[in-house]
């Protein structure tokens, strides 16, 4: 475990970057974390972020096909909103743990 430091708040992250424990997120941490991947936050991606956040509380699987199959968001616009990598990224910004299904 590593510590991270965002603003006035040490937060414990893995090896990869992804929080460790949930309660430490909030939006100061999310958009630390977007800008760290060269994201901007938009109202589009906290849509994104609230439907992961979701999906990962239900304890259901999130996958590429699962969010294109979600009629939340198309792929395109996915991977334009979190470029290189749009499920790693966007479930680090969510804070929740990297799914299975990345590599």
């Amino acid at each position: 475990m590593l510590k991270k430091q965002i603003g006035n708040k040490e937060i414990d992250v893995n090896e990869e970057g992804y929080l460790i424990e949930f309660k430490q997120w909030d939006r100061e941490v999310s958009e630390c974390i977007a800008g760290e991947c060269n994201i901007v936050m938009t109202e589009r991606h906290w849509e994104v972020i609230e439907y992961i956040q979701d999906k990962h509380h239900k304890e259901e699987p999130l996958s590429i096909r699962g969010i294109k199959k979600s009629g939340v968001i198309n792929i395109k616009e996915f991977y334009a909103l979190f470029p290189g990598g749009p499920l790693k990224k966007a479930t680090m910004i969510a804070g929740i743990p990297k799914p299975k299904s990345c590599i």
